[in-house]
């Protein structure tokens, strides 16, 4: 009896989760599934029929093809100064702003409410937000000219010179990462046991010392899940490229993510929907490798 009992409350079970089984397996396994397969073939996404070439994408992305591999190499180089720049920015801004909330207890939560902000906001209105202010006429431009600053201002607007194009988006991009690594830090702080610290100024730590030697290593797993966070965001995010340059000026903003969306979309028509799937997945096997290596450090330093 009691294990008719059992077997009905299971089936019960299983015809709740029936519903998210099929929702997941038709939008993630069939969808990743399909993307593999197509990785492997030539489509332009209306004729019948795949032509099947093999690793043939894959060696005309890295070498092959003189027309789309110079264009891939060129946004790899790019992503990779994304994949390091946006990360130390974020962690170099985001911890001392937790640390600095982290000793204010005056009005913390409306400091915290402002820092994160930038987070919440909806992306797209905040990407074209960015676009006005670096334009010529824009207010970046004003502010520097109001200040005395006139020579540094873009006169062909910051996101209009190739020289502070992608240096300029680096500096969005990290932005609006650091409110989430801020709440990390600052979450990570609050937790640390504070006989720790106390021992260390007993000791004659300066602050200084107290933070590089006990406080920074405690918290090497959050910079670690900070660093890993915006490394996948350079490297896979496009959003912030198409909407406010879409790869210019003369492609010294195109990245990795974009380019897989211009091959899928922007070429319509051209048999270019199996080369973006294989760029998509050499991205998500370099993903792999780099959380796999972030990993084995933090271990180690553990």
């Amino acid at each position: 009896m009691a294990a008719r009992v059992r077997g009905r409350e299971a089936l019960t079970g299983y015809i709740f989760v029936l519903p998210a089984l099929a929702l997941f397996a038709v939008m993630g396994v069939y969808t990743v599934g399909y993307g593999l397969l197509l990785s492997f073939a030539r489509w332009n996404g209306f004729s019948p029929k795949w032509t099947w070439v093999g690793i043939g994408n894959y060696l005309d992305l890295l070498y092959n093809d003189p027309t789309i591999a110079p264009l891939v190499q060129g946004a790899a180089l790019r992503t990779l100064v994304v994949m390091i720049g946006v990360p130390l920015l974020t962690v170099v801004i985001g911890f001392p702003l937790a640390v600095a909330l982290n000793r204010i207890t005056w009005l913390r939560s409306a400091f915290r409410t402002v820092y994160f902000l930038p987070h919440v906001t909806a992306g797209i209105a905040l990407f074209y937000a960015w676009t006005y202010a670096l334009q010529p006429e824009g207010s970046i431009n004003f502010i520097l000219h109001s200040l005395g600053l006139g020579s540094l201002a873009q006169p062909q607007g910051w996101l209009g010179n190739p020289a502070t194009a992608l240096p300029t988006l680096i500096v969005v991009m990290s932005w609006s990462a650091v409110p989430v690594a801020m709440v990390l830090y600052l979450t990570g702080l609050q937790s640390i046991d504070q006989s720790l610290i106390d021992a260390a100024r007993v000791d004659g730590a300066g602050g200084l010392r107290t933070m590089t030697s006990i406080i920074w290593p405690l918290l090497l797993p959050i910079t670690g899940a900070v660093i890993m966070l915006n490394v996948r965001d350079a490297m896979q995010g496009f959003q912030i490229f198409l909407l406010m340059t879409n790869g210019g000026p003369g492609g010294h903003t195109l990245v990795l993510g974009l380019e897989s969306y211009n091959l899928a979309f922007v070429n319509a028509g051209r048999p270019t929907l199996g080369l973006s799937s294989a760029l998509g997945w050499i991205m998500f096997v370099v993903a792999l490798l780099l959380a796999w290596v972030n990993l084995r450090v933090l271990r180690s330093r553990t």
